[in-house]
């Protein structure tokens, strides 16, 4: 683990309180007597700010002047959270805050509640990227984070009376944002469309219309390092002058359509993308974020030069293609080059090839991204002429290499026939210089599956970085009671720093009063969660109950299904008397997912979920046994209450279809214990932790692709296990629906008849491990002892060492000295 320090703050409390008071009089315009909390919110933001700028521009100015190679993670989600408390955490700042606030006659918690969460991301990619950014800082690696800041983030959700899902915009940006710094000055045009022409020998794009690509620079204070990196994410603003003469003609909409079709480009994140319209929003986005963020690249790294020598580009920065949303990052790069810097293709390409690397995050094809042809000739014609030169010298470059024509026409990044298409990742894995899954089994199915021919002819271009998560936020920040019980343990705090450290507490694990504080921990975090949902959603949870938890992007592959399902097969076991009352363990079921908007079955296992609460919920029969709750609208600000709290972790998702997984690393650092498949990180996180102390079951990859051969018949489980047949029954029947058999009838008919991810392939395992999950509940200082092994043994999964393995394995760079 690199070394970094820098000195705690010398700021004392009284003055840190003084520095709020002149932000309050200076920027809000109000005393303290007439301030609100969201005032001293933006008035505290605004002073740690001031106190992060000498450290960000020193941290620039090293990057420019020095000789380490910056890394660029090009990634359209950056799934942030709040940033006061981290801010101040990172900035030695928090007991000042803490002291100052409460000088000042307002509630700390109060305080920073009054942030409202940045809409800037869905799921794992997002704050994966987010912990990335935040590593990069702690380890003193120079680094720039490219996104788009939008401006609705994907959706606010909510539940209706039924238990569907509503989107609604999430207007993040409604109130003031003290953390994002607008540049007017550093803008970058991005242009789409028009034609390419032969002038004087040369190819020239002649597009039609362009956009202001503004930027927004957001903070990244590292722990402890003393450096301060930037997230740099892009406004779209339109060039044309607002038609004053329209508008007086009564002509409104006709006046703001160009400032309404730049401005879509940065409105949400990941807009529906059923229609060829959706489709040329999505493009467009990723074209404005990957072109605006390489021209920004340029203009950082040469100050004030017009024609730099870009043959140093690979040595001042490397972009990290974060999925394929930034793949047209490579076309770009190569038009750059070849038509603004006047660069010969060799050259071009050769500084091309050096400069991108590719993290490939999932193994499911329509993940994987395709655009037609026709689609960017449309938007972007130069760039597919670009591509085109790229495919026809791959092809040549096979040819060469195989006699194997088949594998040859598979590797085609152009497809033939009547509407031919670009791959994206297959573009990526070609031109990047390294491609790194996520997880070692991930990275596996990527070589022997996904990327099989790419594996085969370029071995050396593949390697794995599994996945990690900060210990900053998801540690000391959500889980403050076992922060210290951890630091108390180990006789030191520098375990934030180097997690692995957390091994020394393995032999705590059989200190039986060491134990009952862990305990005691855990019982604090479900009494806060519980008090939390109170609060926000009106939830009466019953903090003796297992917290059983399970949170995740609502989609088929992550079979939420199977544990909704295995939830109604207890609920009717205990209706039935087959089970008795007082031999069931009391459990809460805690559910956390968005669906895309545009996913039928996804948002209908949302509706089902709810509608099984509902009905579980006012049931007499089971009341204090049995309950499921599900908060809307799940984001970082949930996680931060919840993961602390729960006691059991999901993560059944079919074996070989999660790429890695982030929640599960969260959970077994919180000591939680883990039931799951070996899919993903749970691979990983069962060899370190240890098989007794992690709850297996299901099929494995090979069983499952087996199955896939051999013809799966999901009405051939249904029938053979009574419980599962019972379940479904009571969702075909209407039980959870007023007795409309018609709600779920295309959820309930795609189990039997399809069930392409097996849910009920694997019901009955995973009833079967719930009964040993129960069994060992009933002994708490056994499943205490188990929950601290897991903890002690996942200091692996640190985004520090993610990003370490990064810069040993595909970014050949360091700290700034």
């Amino acid at each position: 683990m690199t070394e970094l320090t820098a000195p705690k703050s010398s700021v004392t409390a009284a003055q840190f309180a003084d520095e709020i008071r002149n932000e309050l009089k200076y920027t809000q315009g109000v005393t303290p007597e007439q301030a609100k909390p969201a005032d001293v919110y933006v008035a505290a933001a605004t002073a740690v700010r001031k106190h992060l700028m000498d450290s960000w521009m020193k941290t620039q100015q090293d990057m420019i002047n020095g000789n380490t190679k910056a890394v660029g993670y090009l990634s359209a989600e950056f799934l942030m959270g709040k940033q006061l408390r981290n801010a101040l955490l990172n900035s030695g700042l928090t007991e000042q805050f803490e002291a100052a606030v409460k000088e000042l006659g307002f509630d700390p918690q109060q305080v920073t509640d009054a942030e409202y969460e940045p809409g800037l991301g869905n799921g794992g990619l997002g704050r994966l990227a987010a912990c990335f950014i935040d590593s990069l800082a702690s380890l003193g690696v120079p680094a720039f984070g490219y996104g788009i800041q939008y401006r609705y983030g994907i959706f606010r959700q909510e539940f209706d009376e039924e238990g569907r899902q509503i989107e609604r915009p999430d207007y993040w940006l409604t109130n003031e944002d003290p953390w994002g710094h607008i540049d007017y000055e550093r803008d970058q045009r991005v242009s789409f469309g028009g034609e390419v022409v032969e002038e004087d020998g040369k190819r020239v794009w002649k597009p039609s219309w362009s956009v202001r690509a503004i930027p927004v620079d957001y903070m990244v204070p590292g722990y402890e390092s003393g450096r301060v990196n930037t997230l740099r994410l892009w406004q779209a603003r339109s060039y044309d002058e607002f038609d004053l003469l329209t508008f007086n003609k009564s002509e409104y909409l006709d006046a703001v359509k160009p400032q309404v079709k730049a401005e879509n480009i940065s409105k949400i994140l990941y807009p529906e993308d059923s229609t060829e319209v959706g489709k040329e929003l999505r493009l467009e986005q990723q074209y404005f974020f990957a072109s605006a963020s390489i021209h920004d690249a340029i203009r950082v790294f040469y100050p004030n030069q017009d024609k730099p020598d870009l043959t140093t580009f690979p040595d001042k920065i490397c972009f990290q293609l974060n999925d394929t949303h930034p793949v047209i990052g490579i076309p770009e790069l190569m038009r750059i080059l070849l038509d603004e810097y006047g660069y010969d293709w060799d050259t071009a390409w050769n500084i091309t090839t050096k400069t991108f690397n590719y993290t490939c995050h999932t193994l499911l094809p329509e993940a994987l991204e395709v655009w037609p042809v026709a689609l960017i000739s449309k938007l972007l014609p130069r760039h597919m002429e670009i591509i085109n030169k790229i495919n026809d010298q791959f092809m040549h470059e096979l040819e060469e290499m195989t006699d194997d024509e088949a594998k040859v026409e598979r590797m085609r990044i152009v497809t033939d026939g009547d509407t031919p298409s670009v791959r994206m990742a297959y573009l990526a894995s070609y031109a990047g210089e390294h491609v790194n899954g996520v997880a070692e089994l991930h990275s596996q199915l990527l070589k022997d599956v996904t990327l099989r021919d790419f594996s085969d002819l370029f071995p050396k271009k593949f390697t794995n970085v599994t996945n990690g998560v900060t210990p900053r936020r998801f540690m000391k920040l959500a889980n403050p009671g076992l922060s210290d019980l951890i630091t108390e343990g180990l006789g030191t705090d520098k375990w934030l720093e180097d997690l692995e450290l957390l091994k020394n507490l393995e032999p705590l694990a059989q200190d039986d009063e060491f134990v009952k504080k862990f305990a005691q921990v855990k019982y604090d975090n479900k009494i806060k969660f519980a008090d939390f949902a109170k609060r926000e959603y009106g939830f009466d949870i019953d903090s003796s109950t297992m917290f059983d938890t399970m949170i995740k992007r609502l989609h088929e592959y992550k079979r939420q299904a199977l544990k909704i399902l295995e939830v109604i097969a207890t609920y009717a076991d205990i209706k039935s008397g087959k089970v008795k009352i007082e031999d069931v363990t009391p459990r809460t079921v805690i559910f956390g997912a968005k669906a895309a908007p545009g996913y039928y079955l996804a948002k209908m296992t949302i509706q089902l979920i709810n509608n099984v609460a509902k009905v579980i919920n006012n049931d007499p029969d089971v009341m204090g046994k049995l309950k499921v709750v599900f908060p809307w609208n799940y984001n970082i600000r949930v996680a931060q209450y919840l993961i602390p709290a729960t006691e059991l972790d999901e993560q059944i998702s079919q074996a070989g279809k999660e790429a890695s997984g982030t929640s599960n690393m969260k959970f077994a650092l919180n000591g939680a214990l883990t039931v799951g498949t070996l899919d993903g990180a749970n691979v990983e996180i069962r060899e370190r932790v240890g098989a007794d102390n992690f709850f297996l079951f299901g099929m494995t990859v090979d069983e499952v692709e087996k199955m896939y051969a051999d013809g799966y018949d999901p009405a051939k489980y249904y029938e053979a296990d009574p419980r599962l047949k019972a379940a479904i029954d009571m969702v075909a029947k209407g039980t959870f629906s007023d007795g409309d058999e018609d709600t779920y009838a295309p959820l309930v008919s795609d189990w039997l008849t399809k069930d392409w991810f097996m849910t009920l392939a694997d019901f009955t395992a995973y009833h079967d491990i719930q009964s040993e999950i129960e069994t060992l509940y009933g002994d708490q200082l056994e499943w205490n002892r188990k929950a601290i092994i897991n903890v002690a043994n996942s200091g692996y999964f640190s985004s520090d060492r993610s990003i370490e393995d990064y810069l040993e394995r595909v970014w050949m760079t360091g700290p700034l000295k």
